[in-house]
């Protein structure tokens, strides 16, 4: 990738992180926001709300390192197994594992708070759904062996991004939990399946930049041989 398309690429998945990062926050922090307009604290509003804007700026550059780093893995996994189809088992494996990890014990559900066990079964199908979508597409549109490979981004490096606010066990943590999420999902669903378009435009700038090089060379050449 060209870092033009590069730069493109990093800002709109930060634009993508900030907008719904803020208007997950609105959602779920209506309360808290509400509460501010009604007592006319207009720039106490603002400032909280371009803090969240701020924060899924935030998410968004985790993600960005995260899909990064995944594409490392992937073509590690690839050479060290041999085989695109032993991977994806694998990988199948590690998604299965992740699952398991994240409703036994990194969501500490119980029988005694049906609300809080409904928010976190809630998220689990936000995950899994969204995840399964954006795999879906990925392997419509480029192609069908990608869907298991996408399919291990969305669930498993998500998680993994996700993780830290899911082990903090003081203060209103149900909440960033919630809000934060989302602008993973959001973003990571994007970085996938428009890494293809840019590799095309990158592939077209290189082309342009090699056609105007020979073209100069050439005019070099008949310069220097009048």
């Amino acid at each position: 990738m060209t870092i033009r398309n590069w730069v493109k690429f990093f800002f709109n998945a930060l634009l993508i992180g900030g907008f719904v990062t803020a208007v997950a926050g609105l959602i779920v922090r209506w309360e808290f926001f509400s509460d501010l307009l009604a007592a006319g604290e207009t720039w106490q509003f603002i400032g909280a709300l371009l803090w969240m804007v701020f924060l899924g700026f935030t998410m968004s550059v985790v993600a960005q390192m995260g899909f990064f780093a995944y594409l490392t893995v992937h073509q590690f996994g690839v050479n060290i197994f041999k085989s695109l189809t032993l991977w994806n088992w694998v990988q199948l494996l590690i998604i299965a594992v992740v699952l398991f990890d994240l409703i036994f014990f990194r969501f500490r559900l119980t029988t005694e708070d049906t609300g809080r066990t409904l928010l976190y079964l809630t998220l689990l199908a936000s995950l899994v759904i969204v995840s399964s979508i954006t795999a879906y597409l990925k392997a419509k549109w480029t192609k069908k062996h990608t869907l298991i490979s996408a399919l291990f981004f969305m669930i498993v490096i998500t998680t993994l991004e996700w993780l830290p606010a899911l082990m903090v066990r003081s203060g209103n943590i149900d909440t960033w939990v919630t809000i934060l999420l989302f602008p993973l999902l959001a973003v990571n669903a994007y970085q996938i399946l428009a890494l293809p378009k840019y590799n095309t435009m990158s592939d077209v700038d290189k082309a342009k930049l090699d056609a105007r090089r020979e073209a100069r060379r050439k005019e070099k050449t008949r310069a220097a041989s009048k």
